[in-house]
């Protein structure tokens, strides 16, 4: 689960844009790409996750499908769980970062058989609560979740009322904070930026005034170059500790970002998928790319490129043989 925005890239497509994101969009489970299952077509069409490091995944992916290999492709945006549907139905050929969805992993992978594992990312995410280094220094019992409650007035604002403030980012993630909060007895009130981006201008924000704050966030994240943050310990993450999402006290895991391919395509998809599938790079790559992209803002494809002129060991060993 990612339990994971980030920000948007363009969507493109011949005749047709599909620009897909939660609240209100089209569904794409409906919805055929313009180059999805063309018969004989060398294209690829890409899901694109609204965080910047899955963008800076799909980024380089892309730049390598279309200059090395001479595919055309396409990209939607679309949240986490549709995604799954999407790719299943085929309108969609590849995820390339998914933080773990148990559920849909049965029904696709297990049962179904129509999705298939694309191989690790390359990259371990954990999801956590963080408060500011500046903050933690001061106060260092405050990264004990035991010890929230002390600090939740410091924590307070006009969106948490008189409570203090969880913020977290996308409506959108699939995050346990709010079952967190309640089963832990937390004064707290879960408050949504809206985004990854809007989430990153609140903490910079906060940071620039040495603001108190307490977030849900996630690593790898190039934010961290820039605003330092201590991770709030919360009860030891167990197997099966979050197997029931409404009684559920225990901390995020850490898991081994996977992607995924529907099946056809896997069988099917020539050296597109066998590129994908060996596609696998590191935190410090991932963190690069997504650096240029939301804070230098360049776009995916400049940042792409830069990092590709650095490193052609590292993607070279990607193409087919």
């Amino acid at each position: 689960m990612r339990v994971r925005t980030r920000v948007t890239s363009a969507v493109t497509a011949v005749g047709a844009l599909l620009a897909l994101s939660g609240c209100g969009a089209a569904d794409m489970t409906k919805q055929a790409s313009p180059y999805a299952n063309a018969a004989g077509a060398k294209t690829v069409t890409l899901s694109v996750q609204s965080w910047v490091g899955a963008q800076a995944d799909v980024a380089v992916a892309e730049y390598l499908l279309k200059n090395e290999l001479g595919y055309r492709v396409d990209k939607v945006q679309i949240d986490e769980v549709p995604a799954w549907d999407a790719l299943s139905q085929g309108r969609v050929d590849a995820i390339m970062e998914d933080w773990g969805h148990p559920e849909q992993e049965q029904r696709y992978v297990k049962d179904k058989k129509t999705i298939v594992p694309g191989g690790d990312v390359g990259v371990t995410g954990h999801i956590g609560w963080y408060v500011p280094t500046y903050f933690a220094k001061k106060h260092p019992d405050v990264t004990d979740w035991k010890n929230l409650n002390k600090y939740a007035d410091q924590f307070r604002t006009s969106e948490s009322g008189d409570k203090g403030q969880l913020m977290d980012g996308s409506p959108s993630y699939v995050t346990n904070d709010k079952a967190l909060v309640q089963n832990l007895d937390l004064d707290y009130e879960v408050v949504f930026a809206g985004s990854e981006a809007a989430q990153i201008t609140q903490i910079e924000q906060f940071a620039k005034k040495q603001k108190p704050f307490l977030t849900y966030w996630y690593k790898p994240q190039w934010l961290f170059e820039k605003v330092p943050m201590t991770e709030v310990k919360l009860p030891e993450y167990k197997e099966g500790c979050d197997a029931d999402p409404a009684k559920i006290k225990c901390a995020y895991p850490h898991t081994p970002l996977q992607k995924y391919f529907n099946a056809d395509f896997a069988k099917n998809g020539g050296e597109a998928a066998a590129f994908l599938k060996n596609f696998k790079w590191s935190e410090a790559d991932q963190n690069e790319v997504s650096l240029m992209i939301a804070d230098k803002k360049m776009s995916p494809d400049d940042a792409a490129k830069a990092w590709i002129a650095k490193n052609p060991a590292k993607w070279k060993s990607w193409l087919p043989k």
